[in-house]
């Protein structure tokens, strides 16, 4: 196969620090590459090489076996090089052509944008996708769902003619049919011959979709290989750099006494009759297909939203909260699905995440408590094992295991005695995973009451005591960890079963 890209000896340094050291990197025409490492391991940074945003302090690349010069993001776009960031960067009320030919819409004589034509040129590229009739060219992303919007993505990049595809993370917010869609749309880009860098910690995905693999280290590239020469342990040793033959722990758990009961909870427009208890020391499972209303439910227990009726019981007394303040005092905490949004201050530091829901019981008159600050702080981050230079990392420089050990170390310093985890593990590597992992199960060997909402299934079948599963704003089914098997679960999760 003809190699349309490579890149060697790149190195990129920032004040000093080496993000990349002397990696390789190669690419052929109607391949489907696969980039993997823990967050940390300078994928993003190459990314961004690629796309123009960072110049490399060292190394050379080659498009067609020519060396070029990539400045500037108008170097990568010439080049025939599209990124599709995890974040998607649509607008989200203007059309679909609008969003497609953003910045270069064909105009008239006039000076006034040719309408006409800025419609029927997206049209052409929604049908080399096959989507032009689910997608409307003057449709607005806002109304479209993550996964349309990720296809109008792929268009713009199309619709330049791109030669290389980068793709981090595509499927991390799609439901399971949504991602075997977008799928398909890979390996059809594939076979048209267009080349793709592909980034994900799905690594079911990765085995099967792509013809090669690169793993990076630590900013250093470690290996290359046809994905048909690898297994999936393989893979992890070479990511984290030792074995890891289990990857999850052992979970032998002593159910204690019932910490929440849950009943009736309805809020007469999506969610119905649903109830439920938790116990001390265990970890329930929340198993459902996205959009099945699993966050909700939380949402209204920990006084986000309003207007759900439901009786529930906090060790044994009634219980119901107006606002998040005072589930926290009740020792009620949630971990939210999105950290960057809901979770994190990201232009602030570790210290002021971490402290930042229990700021009232360190404030003393007009003062804070600085030394229980800095033990409260040093206490989680050693906990956590969060890697950072200091308590003062900013948050947002942070990879992205490392902002969600800041998150739980924000939820566990309020002391809680239930941690609510909506998708705990989203967009983290394997490495973090596995100690995210521990650290759920030695919080309910210490007798806090977890529940876990996850979307993946390996997750829950693996850390689960017991699973509920939810289908379109209902529970459908109930589940033992004795009883629990794949087969069981999706069937109650997609509505085949009432349990």
């Amino acid at each position: 196969m003809e190699t349309i890209l490579e890149m060697k000896n790149i190195s990129k340094h920032f004040s000093g620090v080496k993000a990349l050291d002397k990696i390789q990197f190669d690419l052929r025409k109607g391949e489907i590459h696969s980039l993997l490492g823990e967050n940390g391991a300078g994928k993003s940074t190459m990314i961004k090489i690629l796309a123009g945003i960072h110049t490399p302090t060292e190394g050379q690349i080659f498009i067609n076996g020519k060396e070029v010069k990539i400045e500037k993001v108008s170097d990568a776009k010439e080049l025939g090089i599209s990124v599709i960031h995890q974040e998607l960067s649509l607008v989200p009320y203007m059309t679909v052509a609008e969003n497609i030919y953003l910045g270069r819409m064909p105009s008239k004589k006039s000076g006034f944008v040719d309408d006409r034509k800025l419609e029927a040129d997206a049209y052409k590229v929604l049908e080399r996708l096959g989507v032009q009739d689910v997608i409307h060219v003057n449709d607005y992303p806002a109304n479209l769902t993550v996964a349309q919007q990720q296809m109008v993505e792929i268009a713009r990049a199309l619709s330049v003619d791109s030669k290389i595809l980068i793709m981090d993370e595509p499927t991390a917010s799609l439901t399971e049919r949504e991602t075997v869609q977008l799928l398909e749309f890979v390996q059809m880009l594939k076979n048209q011959g267009v080349a793709i860098i592909y980034i994900s910690h799905r690594m079911d995905e990765v085995f099967q979709i792509s013809d090669r693999i690169t793993v990076f280290r630590d900013g250093q590239y470690i290996a290359t290989r046809n994905i048909g020469e690898v297994t999936y342990d393989d893979v992890i040793r070479l990511m984290v750099g030792r074995e890891m033959k289990d990857v999850y722990p052992e979970v032998n758990l002593t159910k204690g006494k019932e910490l929440l009961r849950v009943e009736h909870l309805d809020d007469g427009k999506f969610l119905k009759d649903i109830s439920f208890e938790l116990h001390q020391g265990e970890i329930l499972g929340f198993y459902g297909l996205v959009g099945s209303g699993r966050t909700e439910i939380m949402r209204y227990l920990f006084g986000v939203d309003k207007g759900a009726a439901y009786n529930a019981w906090l060790e044994g007394r009634e219980f119901k909260v107006s606002n998040p303040k005072e589930a926290i005092e009740a020792g009620i905490i949630l971990a939210p699905e999105s950290r960057k949004e809901q979770g994190l201050v990201l232009i602030q530091d570790i210290r002021f995440n971490t402290v930042l829901a229990i700021l009232d019981k360190l404030i003393h008159g007009v003062k804070t408590d600085k030394k229980q600050e800095t033990e409260i702080v040093e206490k989680y981050m050693k906990k956590m094992r969060t890697k950072a230079t200091s308590a003062a990392h900013i948050t947002g420089q942070l990879s992205g295991g490392n902002q969600q050990k800041v998150v739980l170390a924000k939820c566990l310093a309020t002391n809680p005695k239930i941690l609510i985890l909506d998708e705990p593990t989203r967009g983290i590597d394997v490495g973090a995973k596995f100690e995210i992992y521990k650290m759920i199960t030695e919080l309910a060997e210490e007798g806090v009451g977890i529940i876990f909402i996850s979307s993946e299934l390996p997750e829950i079948l693996n850390l689960s005591t017991r699973v509920i599963t939810m289908h379109e704003g209902q529970k459908t089914g109930e589940l033992a960890r004795e009883e629990l098997s794949e087969e069981l679960v999706l069937k109650y999760a997609t509505g085949g079963a009432n349990k």
